[in-house]
């Protein structure tokens, strides 16, 4: 049985959109779509009963609400729903190894209220080892979920440290969107200290851009010979990592960047890029974990 994808949602306009943009994505990949409302978890299991059944009610609502919004664009897609009692990270990591996706609805740095709450969503994405999609309201729309706008998808790539699994997942992304796959490598100048024999900084500024831009070639050629019939613009830039992708992604359908799994279990945060562009970037954001 295919794993499903999986959208937490808690009655916010942004969870909505979540589950909006899940449905389609679901289609998309020929997925069943799991709805789960995490419930508040007390240690003290003596609650009275009254206080439980008023949060199975108040879950039970919130469920209600997300089915009948994927109903109304996605009456196709194979519909579960399921609440849980548990703190909200660990019942989302949890839910996150079972799916195919995990959705995550995100207003971004310091505006976030109810059940994902910003250290709720940057604390899934530290730990999940499935990738992890966070979406606005008002960036997930029936026509750019259904992939009609034909806008780009945006991929974020490290050619000194390529990852084959955040790459494969932006050709299938790109692929089942009929789009077009914009690679974009971020790269600064070395300080003299910094410099390694070879390193692409000995050389001058415009030799090191095409030097740059022929690493990132030679990266992709064969996910190019993969996926012949995904269209891919190779892009080098001068710049910050994090500001080069949020203004690589204006406009985009889905950016892609990758988050590395650390060793240690009682170390969970992301990278200072990808922490950056969650918090910031507009269009929806697919987090790969890699080894």
């Amino acid at each position: 049985m295919l794993s499903p994808v999986v959208v937490g949602v808690d009655g916010s306009a942004e969870s909505l959109a979540a589950a909006e943009w899940a449905a389609h994505e679901a289609v998309r990949r020929g997925r069943a779509l799991r709805l789960l409302h995490a419930r508040s978890w007390h240690p003290d299991q003596e609650r009275a009963e009254s206080a439980q059944a008023s949060e199975r009610h108040l879950a039970r609502r919130v469920l209600r609400e997300a089915e009948d919004r994927v109903r109304a664009v996605c009456p196709e897609v194979p519909l579960h729903d399921e609440q849980v009692a548990g703190p909200a990270t660990a019942a989302l990591v949890e839910a996150a190894d079972g799916a195919d996706l995990l959705v995550l609805g995100s207003r971004g740095l310091g505006r976030v209220t109810g059940l994902l709450l910003g250290s709720v969503a940057l604390g899934v994405v530290a730990k999940a080892t499935r990738p992890v999609v966070l979406v606005r309201a008002g960036t997930a729309g029936a026509e750019q979920a259904a992939g009609t706008g034909r806008r780009d998808v945006v991929l974020g790539v490290d050619v000194t440290e390529p990852c084959d699994e955040v790459i494969a997942f932006a050709f299938a992304a790109a692929r089942l969107r009929h789009a077009r796959l914009r690679v974009l490598h971020a790269w600064r100048v070395p300080g003299p200290l910094t410099l390694g024999p070879g390193e692409v900084g000995l050389v001058g500024g415009p030799q090191r851009a095409e030097e740059w831009l022929g690493f990132l070639s030679a990266v992709l050629q064969v996910w190019r010979e993969k996926y012949p019939e995904v269209e891919v613009v190779e892009t080098t830039v001068e710049a910050e990592p994090s500001g080069a992708l949020l203004k690589a992604a204006s406009g985009a359908e889905l950016l892609v960047v990758g988050h590395r799994l650390t060793d240690r279990p009682k170390v969970s945060r992301t990278g200072p890029v990808t922490h950056a562009v969650i918090h910031d970037v507009g269009c929806p954001v697919v987090i790969v974990p890699h080894d």
